[in-house]
């Protein structure tokens, strides 16, 4: 199990089956049933309505779905798709939506790996393990704010790959002591229909081995190293500000992305020429804290 993965823990809570322990008492909080329709506690229209109202926070989310077994199902049909739409209603709009050549043959509501999984990568840096072959250890954490950027996805996909629509974070920056002036910068993101990629097909064609050691830590799933695979175009580096050897790039078969690169601090003058051309486009979705 990789460092990445422990470092979720605290998030997902202690059972590790989802987002939180299936136990269950009877009693304060009970449902009710008439007619079959769930009221009070595990009525599903009121619980969306608590939730907007603290703006949809995620340990929130998760202590409900650890009170009980009903909580949590209602939580993993409803409450984790509705706290993705409210931090990325374009993003969850893009990765809903039928790619070009796919047909939507997805159930209506459904994203690669489960609404549980987007909602705590939208929500949650994994950190970081080691980096380039250099020990460090970052801790995971949650995030206040997060921007997912098409434009840095496409910076991340092989020439022959293109056609894929992903969406990668900004780096979350992390003070390390490491090579040089650097910092540790761990990123994340989504494709979308990652089983009918480009990507994935490029993957199995090369026959590219599942990393033995790490596993995804938004869905548990196996991952491919991308620079193992020779996958990682120079376009990732320069859109991450780090150096060639200094990027770690894994995608899972759920078609999550994670990693982590050095990022080398700006001089004032770099900083001021700053060209992301992601900036107030349409490409780009914010997340909202």
């Amino acid at each position: 199990m990789s460092e990445g993965t422990r470092n979720t823990r605290p998030f997902l809570g202690a059972s590790g089956g989802g987002f939180g322990s299936a136990s269950y008492r009877d009693g304060i909080g009970s449902p009710r049933y008439s007619g079959g329709v769930n009221t009070g506690i595990l009525d599903e229209q009121v619980l969306s309505l608590v939730f907007r109202s603290i703006n949809w926070d995620p340990q929130a989310v998760c202590t409900a779905a650890s009170v009980s077994r009903r909580l949590r199902a209602v939580a993993e049909r409803v409450l984790w798709r509705e706290l993705c739409v409210s931090r990325a209603p374009r993003m969850v709009a893009s990765l809903t939506a039928p790619g070009a050549g796919v047909a939507p043959t997805a159930p209506p509501g459904r994203v690669g790996g489960g609404w549980p999984a987007l909602a705590k990568l939208l929500s949650f840096c994994c950190g970081a393990a080691v980096s380039a072959g250099v020990p460090v250890a970052v801790p995971g954490h949650l995030t206040r704010v997060s921007r997912f950027s098409k434009t840095s996805g496409r910076s991340f996909l092989a020439r022959r790959c293109r056609g894929d629509l992903l969406y990668v974070s900004d780096p979350c920056e992390h003070a390390v002591a490491g090579p040089g002036d650097e910092d540790v910068g761990a990123y994340r993101g989504v494709f979308r229909w990652f089983m009918r990629s480009r990507t994935r097909a490029c993957l199995l064609g090369r026959n590219a081995a599942l990393d033995p050691r790490v596993r995804c830590p938004y869905c548990g799933a196996r991952v491919w190293n991308m620079v193992a695979a020779r996958l990682v175009p120079r376009s990732a580096w320069r859109r991450m500000g780090s150096r060639e050897a200094g990027l770690e790039y894994y995608v899972c078969v759920s078609g999550h992305v994670h990693g982590s690169c050095w990022l080398a601090h700006l001089t004032s003058s770099e900083d001021g020429d700053s060209d992301d051309d992601g900036s107030g486009t349409g490409d780009d979705d914010d997340v909202a804290p």
